[in-house]
């Protein structure tokens, strides 16, 4: 597979949470970089296109997008 990522992502595995009005759902944070992140989330119903990733264990609060989805894992990028 070619990488198509500007900047290289890093292999975690981080419990973390994304926060929008009206409510917010849990996630785990499978890879991370600079610009963005791929997220596991339970169901990805529901989920809006902007939100807040939050890694409360880092202390990490980013908005961001998604980019794209695929079953139950969301790719993001961070504004």
């Amino acid at each position: 597979m070619i990488e198509k990522r500007a900047v290289p992502r890093h292999r975690v595995l981080k419990q973390g949470t994304i926060s929008f009005d009206g409510g917010g759902i849990d996630c785990v944070v499978r890879n991370i970089s600079t610009s963005g992140a791929r997220l596991d989330v339970a169901n990805p119903v529901g989920l809006p296109k902007s939100f807040t990733l939050v890694i409360a264990a880092d202390h990490f609060t980013r908005h961001c997008h998604a980019v794209w989805s695929a079953d139950l894992r969301v790719g993001v990028a961070f504004e």
